[in-house]
């Protein structure tokens, strides 16, 4: 998912590189926080899921697939930011893949925008009948208006993506993001998919890197 959690810090009441304010009073800040809570809840409902009584089949980890949906990065407490995503993965081979995603997110009472887009290749190794290790590295690059640094964002990750059930599958990531403005982080990563139909299925994800946290829920597309 996209890497706003070390951009942001850009941002922060030192306003190293922004003189926008960051106050949250009235009603935006409960806007903000009813959004923040559904996806919360998004996630809390399929993890729920994993516990319903389905069979596992591995033929439904597909790597090749299309998504959109909605970003949430929550940035205590100084800005947040939100906006639609675009994300996508195409399988070249059994065991590598390309992916890439686009953001484009508004920081919270401030006008400035963010243009976020990140590509990358991936790894899987089949570990079992249901899991595959996955070892991905990527390169993201934030566009930043008003004149403000736009950074360069490296990151490395790897970790588990399993079938959990007949129509639930979910993955754990632990990386590693450097900036070319900031020194790295490391952070973790928890997703989940609930799948309709083998081609439709909706997905939740978290990312959390120093204290922030960022969301993603939207509908997804496998073929």
């Amino acid at each position: 998912m996209q890497s706003l959690l070390l951009v942001n810090r850009r941002f922060d009441n030192r306003h190293q590189y922004c003189t926008y304010p960051s106050p949250r009073w009235g009603f935006p800040q409960q806007k903000h926080l009813t959004r923040m809570q559904c996806m919360k809840v998004g996630l809390i409902t399929l993890a729920l899921a994993a516990a319903l009584p389905f069979a596992a089949n591995a033929d439904e980890l597909s790597y090749n697939y299309l998504e959109a949906g909605y970003t949430l990065f929550n940035n205590t407490p100084n800005l947040d930011a939100e906006g639609p995503t675009l994300n996508g993965s195409y399988a070249i081979n059994d065991n590598f893949h390309v992916f890439g995603g686009y953001s484009k997110l508004n920081f919270d009472n401030t006008p400035v925008d963010l243009d976020l887009w990140n590509i990358g290749l991936g790894y899987r190794y089949g570990l079992n009948a249901n899991s595959d290790l996955l070892v991905r590295a990527a390169y993201e690059k934030a566009n930043l208006d008003h004149g403000l640094v736009d950074p360069d964002i490296w990151r490395a990750e790897a970790g588990v993506r399993s079938v959990l059930a007949d129509r639930l599958e979910g993955w754990a990531l632990a990386g590693y993001e450097d900036t070319d403005i900031t020194s790295g982080d490391v952070y973790g990563k928890i997703g989940l998919q609930y799948k309709f139909t083998k081609a439709w299925g909706l997905v939740a994800e978290a990312k959390f890197i120093s204290g922030d946290e960022q969301y993603f829920i939207g509908p997804r597309l496998s073929f």
